[in-house]
């Protein structure tokens, strides 16, 4: 389960604000800005809001969360972000939205105008249903349910597929070679992209100075190419970093090419690759693989549920596969990439798991599980012979000889009050006491008879921290009546 308490940027958020994510993503050139969705589906944002990508109408940052109520109830699918940076999503209904920064019509509304709000981008995309969206640094792709792939933006280096090196102001569809075939996944690098087909071809185009297409050359593509070095496995992910590469087979195995300023490749050296190169990770089988291209920073996370990373890590080169102790591939870029952007939408399934301390806290007093009663005043707690046993000194004499069929169900109290022994049952359930202070002195009174040294300090600090004008009287007659010593001095 992703920990979205993990990326810094979200310790901003109160427990229960945290505790209502579903899903978020973290972007920005510094990891700055957020998105997330709640259990209502309702989608807020916070952060610098650096050209607009925070969609709120305004250029104004924000530390404390403001809801996009064009986004709410839309259950966003998929959602990636540019370099700009300009943001991107999909519906679970195929709808695409996008905002931020615009100047190369990233935005695919036909204009080069900044996005200060959520919009819907239309063009040639209307009667399509998106399944999945990719964004470089300054441009867009979105693919649609029938395999069809459209891009747009930023085209310096082909990265659009066009076939020129012209600015595509709206959603295109990518053709030539991928005409008639059916895309299933795709990824940008900076100025490149990628996509895998259905039967398991890898597809480039786009800048290729590092070998990022892994075409066995450098030099740049206006159209989709095939990876004709794959021809022999069948690829079903692929991701890109800033300018390398990795995609994964159906066997489980890694590959990975383009740059290595960082080691990212994973090869053990720092020379880029032209063509894939297959990566070993410990030979376990990989299941998933993780990159964005905003970082040089890459994961992998085996069969077994062992996570791995390379790359740029907190400013070092990690040049081969590093076991970590993360449970999924996301803890990597929230404690270790550079920015700790996020490299896909975080996915928050928060299970119905309680620790052994919660379970012992929710069923205190609990008449459905107990085998113990204490009746106090004319008052019933319900309570669990073994828990008292285990806790408990003073339980564990008095239960010692009779624990079994001769323990009476119900065991009468009249030397404490019910508040009194109520508080300090339960505090052999939670390890805590929350008492006003004159019936503190009760309970001290209480943890002194059963020997329970640790529940005497903690009672005497909430007597010693509540004494005040009004009730110091009080509590030096409820000291003498207990006998509380140590209070009258």
């Amino acid at each position: 389960m992703v920990d979205v308490g993990k990326w810094p940027i979200f310790t901003l958020l109160s427990p229960q604000e945290i505790t209502s994510i579903r899903k978020a993503c973290v972007f920005g050139t510094s990891a700055n800005e957020a998105l997330y969705v709640t259990d209502n589906d309702e989608v807020f944002v916070f952060g610098l809001n650096y050209s607009n990508c925070l969609g709120t109408g305004d250029n104004q940052s924000t530390l404390v969360p403001k809801k996009l109520e064009a986004l709410c109830g839309k259950k966003i699918k998929s959602l990636s972000y540019g370099s700009g940076p300009h943001v991107l999503l999909s519906t679970e209904d195929g709808v695409v939205y996008a905002w931020g920064h615009n100047g190369y019509s990233q935005l695919g509304n036909g204009t080069t105008n900044q996005g200060i709000a959520p919009i819907q981008v239309c063009t040639n995309l209307l009667i399509k249903q998106v399944v999945e969206v990719a964004c470089g640094s300054h441009h867009s792709m979105a693919l649609a349910a029938d395999g069809e792939v459209f891009a747009w933006g930023y085209n310096n280096c082909g990265q659009v597929g066009s076939g020129s090196t012209t600015n595509q102001p709206t959603p295109r569809k990518v053709t030539n070679c991928l005409h008639i075939k059916r895309v299933v996944g795709i990824a940008c690098g900076q100025t490149s992209s990628m996509a895998v087909l259905d039967n398991g071809e890898v597809y480039g185009w786009g800048y290729n100075g590092n070998g990022q297409l892994g075409l066995g050359n450098n030099g740049n593509q206006l159209t989709p190419v095939r990876v004709a070095a794959l021809h022999s496995v069948c690829v079903n992910q692929i991701v890109c970093g800033y300018a390398h590469t990795l995609a994964l087979t159906d066997e489980g195995l890694l590959y990975a090419w383009g740059a290595n300023t960082y080691g990212q490749l994973g090869t053990g050296n720092k020379n880029n690759l032209l063509s894939p190169a297959h990566i070993m990770v410990e030979k376990e089988r990989v299941v998933e693989i993780a990159a964005c291209h905003s970082a040089h920073t890459s994961a992998a996370k085996t069969q077994g549920g062992h996570v791995y990373m390379w790359g740029q890590c907190r400013g070092q080169s990690v040049v081969l596969p590093h076991l970590t102790h993360f449970s999924c591939t996301d803890d990597v870029f929230a404690c270790f990439a550079t920015p700790a952007v996020s490299w896909r939408l975080l996915s928050v399934e928060h299970e119905d798991f309680l620790t052994v301390a919660e379970s012992l806290k929710k069923e205190f007093d609990s008449p459905e599980t107990a085998d113990l009663k204490f009746r106090i005043d004319g008052k019933y707690i319900h309570v669990h012979k073994a828990v008292l046993k285990i806790r408990c000194e003073h339980f564990r004499s008095m239960f010692q000889s009779y624990w079994n069929e001769d323990m009476k169900e119900v065991i009468e109290i009249d030397q404490f009050s019910y508040p009194v022994y109520r508080a300090f049952l339960q505090y052999l359930y939670t390890d805590a006491v929350d008492l006003p202070p004159e019936d503190a002195i009760g309970l001290l009174d209480l943890a002194t008879s059963y020997c329970e040294n640790r529940l005497r300090k903690l009672c005497q600090h909430i007597i010693k921290r509540g004494i005040t004008v009004e009730n110091a009287f009080s509590l030096f007659s409820a000291a003498v009546r207990y006998d509380a010593e140590w209070l009258e001095t």
